[in-house]
């Protein structure tokens, strides 16, 4: 079972703002954050989003009716993590957007050094553990994102789905998988990442995943050209499977897509450090201070374990029941090989393996 975080019972998300004063997460702190966004009042903020889109628009209601000063003030823009990172590095000699929430480890870790990034509230900051954040704060981690496989239940069932990585690569699964398109997902990237990881030591050399991923490219029927178009296409039965990240699953099986469920593999999920980073000189910085305090409070984050499958990465107190029941166990990689990897990797696999197995 996977055990390295506790957890709280969950709280409404309504109203949790009520609290952060006594957390110290107050919605100051961080570079450009002013009370009250400032002498002439809260100001509008943008917020570039990977996350589930009606997840980030519930959030940021529920935000709004916490502090109503800021109502109407947030516009959500929902992006893939990679071209969150793309475009914020494009606007960087003016930037249109105040925050980046969900974006791998790797990612915001490029961000940052690419000087696109300003730190976050300081009691922020000091509430997520040093190996879940950037040393100066450019970038907190919001939670442990698992990836593994979604499968269609009203296709495949018992012993028809896949137990573990390798079995993907079986003749049954030819034609029955729908990928998200890897580039510009870093769910997906992450993932692939981490099929090549995992055979690294074997030859000391990417080259194993390579084959690994030809195998996966194979019986892969299509490549969806977003988390919409792919969960359709599972859901109408164009294919029994997909690969995809623990919460969205959880959030489509509870939602849309009731067929839909969540397998962990055999040998382990890769566990994603999946987090959020304010935009250095964004227009609404005293926006996005207040939405990231809001946020990682620790009413906010026990809320969106029970009601929204996270994982936070801030300290909590008691597993929720649902995570108990999956029994997740965590894959071990060497993610800063894989953060030092990731572009040459996937660019070899967009060049040279994708859609020609």
């Amino acid at each position: 079972m996977f055990n390295r975080r506790k957890y709280l019972q969950g709280t409404a998300l309504v109203g949790a703002t009520a609290a952060l004063a006594a957390c110290g997460l107050d919605g100051g702190g961080g570079s450009g954050s002013s009370e009250g966004g400032g002498e002439g009042g809260p100001v509008p903020f943008t917020i570039y989003t990977a996350r589930d889109s009606e997840l980030a628009e519930k959030v940021v209601a529920d935000f709004e009716a916490a502090n109503p000063e800021w109502e109407g003030m947030a516009t959500v823009l929902t992006l893939g993590a990679q071209e969150a990172l793309e475009r914020v590095r494009a606007e960087k000699s003016n930037p249109q957007g105040d925050l980046w929430w969900g974006g791998t480890r790797q990612q915001l870790s490029q961000g940052a050094a690419d000087g696109i990034l300003v730190p976050a509230p300081q009691e922020v900051i000091d509430a997520v553990p040093e190996e879940y954040r950037d040393p100066e704060g450019l970038w907190v981690g919001e939670m442990l994102l698992a990836e593994l496989f979604m499968i269609n239940t009203e296709m495949i069932s018992g012993d028809e789905v896949p137990a573990d990585w390798d079995d993907l690569l079986g003749s049954e699964y030819a034609g029955n998988i729908v990928i998200r398109d890897v580039e510009a997902s870093g769910t997906m990237r992450a993932i692939y990442c981490a099929m090549i990881d995992r055979l690294y030591d074997d030859e000391g050399s990417a080259e194993a995943g390579y084959e690994w991923l030809r195998g996966l490219d194979a019986n892969t029927a299509t490549y969806a050209a977003n988390p919409t178009d792919m969960y359709q296409r599972v859901s109408r039965q164009e294919a029994a499977l997909s690969l995809w990240n623990l919460q969205d699953i959880m959030l489509q099986k509870n939602g849309d897509f009731p067929m839909f469920d969540a397998v962990v593999p055999a040998s382990g999920a890769p566990m994603l450090v999946d987090g959020l980073a304010k935009i250095a000189d964004g227009p609404g910085a005293a926006g996005a201070d207040a939405f990231i305090s809001y946020l990682m409070s620790t009413e906010v984050q026990t809320a969106m374990a029970e009601e929204y499958f996270q994982i936070p990465a801030i300290e909590l107190d008691e597993e929720p029941q649902w995570l108990a029941d999956l029994g997740l166990e965590e894959m071990e990689l060497d993610w800063d090989r894989i953060a030092e990897n990731e572009d040459e990797w996937i660019g070899h696999w967009a060049s040279s393996i994708k859609g020609k197995g």
